[in-house]
């Protein structure tokens, strides 16, 4: 792949995006990038201080306008969060600056990987598993929409999954030579 291109994950909560991108940039010499952590370092709190200070508005916005520089960098796997795709615009950018590739796993297996987290403000309500399916049904088709590759999650090591993205990632580069 050429080292100039651009990968960037998109997917629920829990769904392997930075635990993949970091090993997938390692195999491609590419630089990792995780949109979560970089606006943690340019505010100086956490996603969760965020949502309580601003709400889910304040976090988007601050979402969008990062993502927005970061697309334009050459050479990344960028992992974004969770709910990037929600804004059109940011939609956009992603399908125009690299390749997009949803990790898609199942609300069960989310779940699993999440129970535990206390990071994640979208699940600190009464019931977390339903609001992760509902989580799930909104964003599932716009993960969809914007993706070039979809990968299942299901079941496989992290490194088995970058072996078969990396033979993806190949395949759709071949068939979709950069402008």
């Amino acid at each position: 792949m050429d080292k100039s291109c651009n990968i960037f994950l998109v997917g629920l909560m829990g769904a392997g995006k930075t635990t993949i991108g970091r090993l997938l940039a390692r195999h491609q010499h590419l630089t990792f990038v995780d949109s979560d952590h970089e606006i943690e370092a340019r505010t100086g709190v956490r996603i969760s201080t965020i949502f309580e200070l601003e709400g889910e508005s304040g976090f988007r916005a601050r979402e969008e306008a990062v993502l927005c520089e970061l697309v334009n960098r050459r050479g990344i796997v960028l992992a974004t969060g969770g709910g990037a795709i929600l804004s059109p615009l940011t939609r956009q950018r992603l399908r125009q600056q690299g390749v997009v590739v949803y990790l898609r796993g199942s609300v069960d297996q989310l779940w699993h990987r999440t129970r535990h987290d206390r990071h994640r403000p979208l699940l600190q309500t009464g019931d977390p598993k339903a609001r992760l399916q509902e989580l799930f049904e909104i964003r599932d088709p716009l993960y969809r929409e914007v993706a070039h590759l979809i990968v299942d999650t299901a079941q496989q090591s992290p490194q088995r999954l970058v072996c078969q993205l990396e033979l993806e990632l190949n395949a759709h580069v071949l068939a979709h030579p950069p402008r």
